[in-house]
């Protein structure tokens, strides 16, 4: 899979793709909930749109990272 590991994911927090699949890995995320609570990174503590539809409603989510994670696709 070819994903921009640039693409901003959680706007508010000016995370990127990859920053965000970095920490995913590295602190062995696996679930949402986690991921939002967790205070070493901040994400999805503002506006949400990162949870599950994207902030453009496209679909690039925490919820598609996490998931492409546990798949090892990136």
């Amino acid at each position: 899979m070819n994903l921009d590991r640039n693409k901003e994911i959680c706007v508010c927090n000016s995370l990127t793709l990859g920053e965000i699949v970095d920490f995913v890995k590295a602190n062995n995320i696996r679930s949402i909930t986690k991921l939002i609570e967790q205070e070493e990174l901040p994400m999805g503590d503002k506006c949400e749109a990162c949870h599950e539809d994207g902030y453009e409603n496209d679909g690039y989510s925490l919820t598609m990272i996490l998931s492409l994670v546990e798949q090892g696709r990136i």
